[in-house]
């Protein structure tokens, strides 16, 4: 008899740090859900994103090439970059008899998932689930009011039109979810984006759970936040004093010897001209504030996301079932001088994710990995478990053989000792950036083909660098890039960076 295929369910948070280097003793947030699929499946500690910018990084999940390869290398297409036909993840996972089923975020490039075969909730662009015509069927089916939030803190002055100004009473009804606030929900937590992203996933489940066709799912459930705009509900704010949120590590970085990149920030007051202000101009008590809306958030994403694990035990489908968790990038949030947004640098915070794995028929429980391994492998993997692959060549690898083999540890004379992460500028800024990161060291290089005016005064060089040894130093305070004690490390990555540009096509010579 032919091995049945497993179902697929694919979770993806939006803009949310691992923090791997952890909180020094002070609160984090909790994610409890999350957590226990890690310790019924497999915990890749060392996970980091292709690229930390949403267009990138999504599209390389759907296709198992870097940005480079695969041509959106900002927020929408550019160009200049040749694309490689090899298939896209939905429709070869609906040649291996999957239905493929999608709700959320979409951000992936042009059109939508409806575009490739996905039935479900799918919009273009960043959109704002609040104002479409089915968030409002779901409020009405649940006798609820739409959504509405307190707004505490707004980084853009003076507020623009688009923006909410502070206050009560706060309906988004704009085209895109305003990113640059923090706030409370006034309404239930079942108004919040992502448990109606969460009941429209788990509608679903109990369809598919009463079929008995034989055929397999592929459920992409992909989560607007925790991205800005903070909003929680006070019941996940509530689970965090502020006070106990202790100063980041990199808070009072004055990025000195550090590439000119770290100086942009667009949100006001903590940058001017898009350039950040040194020192920060909000007290560390305020930033406690704001991060606790950012942990109540992850926290509330986290439980919508433990409604769908929940219930697959409950329809019976999990021990056959394949679910992959993971984000898009990280979040540089009170980081490096204390930004709010992430730009074109390639710090920890914005590189390093959360990826777990669980196939509870397959996959032993309880592994945690130390292999360097990327977002861009999810695709691969997920097709892997499918029983196919992209039908040329590819830059991800599926991560499969280290769960089954239960590969668990600092790898040691592997191809998973090392990993590339790529930038090509936020808002089409003109900079692009390679880091290569080892168990122990990070080396990254950025080029400038146009200085841009928030550092015209500076007179920058056209190429920087930096490296930093992550156990001695995790919060990349030290450039050592200059230190001649370190002089062959920065040789030895700088050759293992070219022949990785080499091995995967990469233009872009640094």
């Amino acid at each position: 008899m032919k091995e049945r295929k497993p179902n697929i369910v694919f979770i993806l948070n939006d803009h949310q740090a691992y923090y791997r280097h952890g909180w020094d003793g002070g609160v984090k947030p909790a994610r409890p859900h999350f957590d226990r699929l890690a310790r019924e499946g497999v915990n890749f500690e060392r996970a980091y994103t292709a690229c930390p910018l949403c267009t990138p990084a999504r599209r390389s999940m759907i296709t198992g090439l870097f940005p480079h390869n695969h041509g959106f290398v900002t927020l929408e297409k550019d160009e200049n970059f040749a694309i490689r036909d090899q298939g896209i993840l939905y429709e070869l996972l609906a040649g291996q008899g999957y239905k493929n089923y999608y709700y959320g975020k979409w951000h992936t490039g042009p059109g939508t998932a409806h575009d490739y075969g996905c039935e479900g909730y799918s919009y273009p662009r960043f959109g704002n689930p609040y104002i479409t015509p089915e968030y409002g069927d779901y409020v009405k089916s649940k006798d609820m009011d739409v959504a509405s939030f307190n707004v505490e803190h707004v980084f853009m002055e003076p507020v623009s039109p688009d923006e909410p100004e502070r206050g009560p009473g706060y309906r988004c009804e704009a085209k895109s979810l305003h990113p640059h606030v923090t706030g409370v929900m006034e309404t239930p937590p079942d108004t919040h984006e992502s448990f109606f992203i969460a009941n429209l996933a788990c509608d679903k489940l109990q369809e598919l759970a009463q079929r008995d066709d034989g055929q397999p799912f592929a459920m992409h459930v992909h989560f607007y936040g925790p991205h800005a705009p903070y909003f929680a509900s006070p019941e996940y704010l509530a689970l965090y004093d502020p006070e106990e949120i202790q100063e980041y590590g990199s808070f009072r970085d004055d990025l000195s010897g550090k590439p000119p990149v770290y100086l942009k920030e667009m949100n006001e007051p903590l940058g001017r001209d898009d350039r950040l202000v040194f020192p920060n101009p909000l007290p560390w008590s305020e930033w406690q504030r704001i991060l606790a809306y950012v942990y109540a958030q992850i926290t509330q994403v986290d439980a919508a996301g433990g409604m769908i694990l929940d219930e697959l035990d409950r329809l019976g489908l999990a021990e056959d079932t394949l679910v992959v968790w993971t984000t898009d990038h990280g979040d540089p949030i009170a980081a490096h001088g204390g930004h709010y947004g992430k730009e074109s640098f390639l710090s920890e915070e914005v590189l390093s994710i959360p990826l777990v794995m669980r196939w509870p028929s397959r996959i032993a429980a309880g592994q945690e990995s130390q292999h360097l391994v990327s977002n861009v492998d999810v695709p691969v993997t997920l097709l892997d478990a499918a029983g196919t692959t992209f039908t040329g060549p590819v830059d991800g690898r599926s991560l499969l053989d280290l769960a089954l083999e239960e590969r668990t540890g600092a790898p040691t004379g592997s191809e998973w000792e090392e990993i590339v992460c790529e930038t090509h500028g936020h808002h089409r800024e003109q900079v692009v950036g390679r880091a290569i990161i080892t168990q122990r060291y990070k080396y990254t290089a950025y080029k400038f083909s146009e200085i841009p005016d928030y550092l015209a005064h500076l007179d920058p060089p056209e190429e920087t660098s930096e490296l930093y040894d992550l156990q001695e130093d995790p919060y990349q305070l030290r450039n050592l890039v200059d230190d001649p004690a370190y002089r062959e490390v920065v040789a030895d990555l700088r050759r293992r960076l070219e022949a990785w540009r080499k091995r995967t096509g990469d233009p872009v010579l640094l």
